[in-house]
């Protein structure tokens, strides 16, 4: 029986690994910087915001073709073009820095860009990493993607920071290196091309593959694929409505340490909660995930978070939510090392690309609406309260979801039996 190379010394997904973890501490600085800057220049809060919901807009719409079209096109080539655009496009960001208020508005295409760009790269990504790194090693590569995520959000604000106190260029010139760097790492890399299939296609197959079906066609392959995969479709519901009140309650969480006499410094210091419990889960997510099959992990995961969101209502002090907030987010690196596991061994390879942008957007659909549902919560009735009607409604999520056996008893571990040309073989 041939022996597995260890993980670290797969090169190409430490190439991988490096590129992106060089590059997400880059978007992290800007991140930081730009809402900055823009409120320097023209001390307006709409046009930040604009900015920012610029990208996130752009990336939602364009996060379906562009799986898509990772599944049609050379993976490689299509890797490394996408974040040669972004290095270019941070580097056009340190010229209109330079230029003053006059060309801020330069921002918001070039945001329409980069968020452009990142749908090509995540698919990609998520393809390549089931392409080089061997089923056993899965979760562990994940828990190495989630550190290194993590990582970037709890290094990069602050880093940020300070290099804008340095100069305002300074962080897009270093987020212009950092995504050229990236893109050095890729070619390095030599990601595969396309996906490698199990078995050889025939004469006839290869025709077929010449007169490739529309993009709409292909399309509905993908949903009609996940739509027949009962256990994962109930997954990713749960998941959305996980994923909306992770976006909503933080703003409940910065009212309540304010309301309790809390400082901005104090604040700051209690949201490093999320970093400090995230590192921490991400590097123990592989024997965590062990522990649970998917499905009653996910459970898990609902029930703590919505628990410790609930309890952050306790009257103990501006200090005391930074433990719930430690406590939740050791729980969340293991489902999303696991699902991304199960992800990629689950769906047929040919179908990794705009399965991965069909699940990213079924999932983060709701995900902008969290931000104004947390601060209208916040503002109506107090961050105390917003965390506990925030905290009922995942444990009252996680209560249904219970009630689906499906869910329940989803391991991951069963073929697809839905992938495109097989519906023939079940009949």
């Amino acid at each position: 029986m041939t022996q597995l190379v260890p993980l670290r010394r797969n090169t190409t997904f430490q190439l991988l690994w490096a590129g992106s973890a060089i590059s997400s501490v880059g978007t992290e600085l800007t991140r930081l910087a730009t809402p900055l800057l823009v409120l320097a220049t023209t001390g307006s809060a709409v046009l930040a915001a604009v900015v920012a919901g610029t990208r996130s807009a752009a990336a939602l719409l364009a996060q379906i073709p562009a799986g898509v079209w990772v599944d049609r096109w050379d993976r490689r080539r299509t890797l490394v073009t996408s974040q040669a655009v972004q290095a270019g496009t941070a580097a056009v960001l340190a010229v209109a820095v330079l230029g003053g208020e006059k060309w801020i508005w330069a921002f918001v295409p070039l945001a329409v860009v980069d968020g452009i760009c990142s749908c090509f790269v995540g698919p990609v990504r998520t393809t390549a990493i089931g392409s080089v790194v061997p089923p056993p090693q899965l979760r562990q590569a994940f828990a190495q993607e989630e550190a290194r995520s993590l990582a970037a959000r709890l290094v990069g604000p602050p880093l940020g920071g300070l290099l804008y106190s340095f100069g305002r260029t300074i962080p897009f010139l270093v987020d212009a290196v950092t995504f050229l760097a990236a893109t050095i790492c890729a070619v390095l890399a030599k990601v595969p091309r396309r996906p490698v299939l199990t078995s050889e296609p025939s004469s006839a197959s290869s025709a077929e593959e010449a007169r490739k079906p529309s993009m709409r066609a292909e399309l509905g392959e993908a949903f009609t694929w996940i739509w027949r995969q009962r256990g994962l479709r109930n997954i990713t519901g749960a998941v959305l409505i996980l994923n909306l009140i992770g976006g909503a309650f933080l703003l409940p969480v910065i009212v309540l340490v304010q309301e309790r006499g809390g400082s901005d410094v104090a604040t700051g210091i209690v949201l490093a909660g999320i970093g400090i419990g995230g590192l921490v889960g991400a590097i123990a997510a592989p024997r965590t995930g062990n522990i649970l099959p998917p499905g009653k992990l996910l459970l898990a995961v609902l029930g703590t978070f919505g628990a410790c969101l609930a309890t952050m209502a306790l009257p103990l002090g501006p200090w005391w939510p930074t433990i719930p907030l430690i406590c939740l987010s050791l729980a969340t690196p293991a489902l999303n090392v696991v699902m991304g596991a199960v992800f990629v061994q689950l769906v047929p390879k040919e179908m990794l690309g705009r399965m991965d942008a069909v699940l990213t957007v079924c999932e983060r659909s709701l995900a902008p609406l969290g931000p104004p549902l947390g601060g209208f919560l916040a503002a109506a009735i107090g961050g105390a309260n917003a965390l506990i009607i925030l905290g009922c409604v995942l444990v009252l999520t996680a209560v249904v979801a219970a009630l689906s056996r499906e869910l329940r008893d989803f391991t991951g571990d069963d073929r697809p039996v839905d992938a495109p040309g097989e519906a023939a073989e079940h009949s």
